[in-house]
């Protein structure tokens, strides 16, 4: 078998079809969990509590992610891609559902937690089921165009916060209610998307037939699960470190009203979708980990512009600047973890690392409103520009020291065969 895919091989329509799903699943798990990042303000005020307190469950979300990235490859690797991806889409929805119905803030708190695991395994499935069903020399540019459903995500979620408290008089519950939207995915799915050809062709070696495949897997490639997770830590802290105190930073630092506020996100959202889809595409022609970097660099020097500025429009082009940046190393991301994948455990391995990166990198929104609170001037108001800033500038270093570091624990393996059956 070669161990790359020819040039000429197309995108069938059952992979357009798959790509369809799985963009539309990360797009609309991205919605539902970005939904709380703009009415952080309104649940404190509803269950008495402060803005730090109310990030715990961002934390929460982001810490219980690994369990489901776990629990639902495990079930992607044994049963198939497709199955886990529609329980999972199922599972979340409900969860946002009944977060709407929360009667007080510990039952708020546990529902956020669920919600996290659910979360937790959507984008592993759906990134395995597309990136296995793609000849390779493609893989760069869709990945780049599925990661980018998450901002996508953002945008619908700005969308929504602007719609309700522009239009309407209802409160942030509503927003909660919306959320379970996605569950209609499932028909789609069920009736339109095919099960992973890899997958299909691997049941026949029994790859993915018991749990033992992982630990053998854990035990032939630590250096390399514990690299992946390091990594994926840092990226996934730049991340949520620059997006998610984002509307608290415009709502508190500059008192900007939900117009306002969802205009500049949806701007860094549009920002971010054109960086993840340019990077995913460039990264095809000279390498993931070189894209990473030089989006990692210019995020680093967009902070002064991007939290420092004191003007709507030099916010626009700070948000716009950083959001491109930040999502062009995740342009990469999809491709790349599937091609570092022991090819046994592809189903748990890039989901996997990448929510246990989000445990390490969990507490980072609630660090920067904490930090916020230690950088306000003596009897002042939090500095949450201050905080967004240092936090930015720190997790950039780490992002382009662990890239780095990368090229010696296992080379990229780009435009990698995974099958003979996805091939020209």
């Amino acid at each position: 078998m070669s161990a790359r895919y020819a040039k000429s091989a197309s995108v069938t329509p059952a992979a357009r079809r798959t790509f369809i799903a799985s963009f539309l699943g990360w797009m609309l798990d991205a919605f539902d969990f970005l939904l709380l990042t703009f009415v952080i303000t309104r649940i404190a005020t509803t269950f008495n509590k402060s803005v730090a307190e109310v990030a715990v469950a961002i934390t929460l979300t982001l810490a219980c992610r690994p369990i489901g990235a776990l629990f639902f490859g495990w079930l992607g690797d044994r049963y198939g891609r497709r199955t886990p991806l529609m329980i999972d889409i199922g599972f979340y929805s409900l969860i946002q559902l009944l977060t709407a119905f929360s009667p007080n803030f510990a039952t708020f708190l546990i529902l956020r937690a669920l919600y996290g695991v659910a979360m937790g395994g959507e984008w592993g499935l759906g990134a395995a089921l597309t990136m296995e069903s793609l000849p390779a020399h493609r893989r760069g540019f869709i990945g780049g165009m599925l990661q980018s459903g998450y901002m996508c995500g953002f945008l619908l979620a700005a969308a929504a916060y602007y719609g309700v408290f522009t239009f309407t008089h209802w409160d942030w519950r509503a927003l909660f209610v919306l959320g379970a939207l996605p569950a209609l995915l499932i028909l789609y799915i069920r009736s339109g998307v095919p099960e992973s050809p890899v997958w299909l062709a691997g049941r026949a070696q029994k790859i993915g037939a018991t749990p033992r495949f992982l630990l053998k897997s854990l035990a032939a490639h630590w250096p390399l699960f514990v690299y992946a997770i390091a990594f994926m830590a840092a990226l996934n802290a730049l991340s949520h470190g620059t997006q998610d105190l984002y509307a608290t930073f415009l709502q508190k630092q500059h008192g900007f009203a939900p117009g306002a506020t969802s205009l500049l996100a949806i701007i860094g959202a549009i920002g971010a979708i054109c960086g993840s889809t340019a990077m995913g595409a460039i990264s095809e022609r000279y390498g993931r980990r070189l894209m990473v970097m030089t989006a990692a660099a210019l995020a680093g020097c967009a902070i002064p512009l991007w939290a420092l500025s004191h003007t709507a429009v030099a916010l626009a082009a700070g948000v716009f600047v950083m959001q491109l940046a930040v999502q062009g190393c995740w342009g990469v991301i999809p491709a790349h973890l599937n091609e570092l994948s022991p090819a046994d455990v592809r189903g748990t391995f890039p989901g996997f690392t990448y929510q246990f990166g989000n445990l390490i990198a969990a507490g980072v929104p609630q660090i920067e409103a904490i930090l916020a609170i230690k950088l306000a001037p003596a009897g002042g108001a939090p500095n949450y520009a201050a905080a967004l800033a240092v936090a930015a500038a720190v997790i950039v270093t780490c992002v382009l020291i662990l890239t780095a570091i990368g090229y010696r624990v296992r080379k990229e393996n780009r435009g990698l065969a995974f099958s003979p059956s996805v091939s020209s």
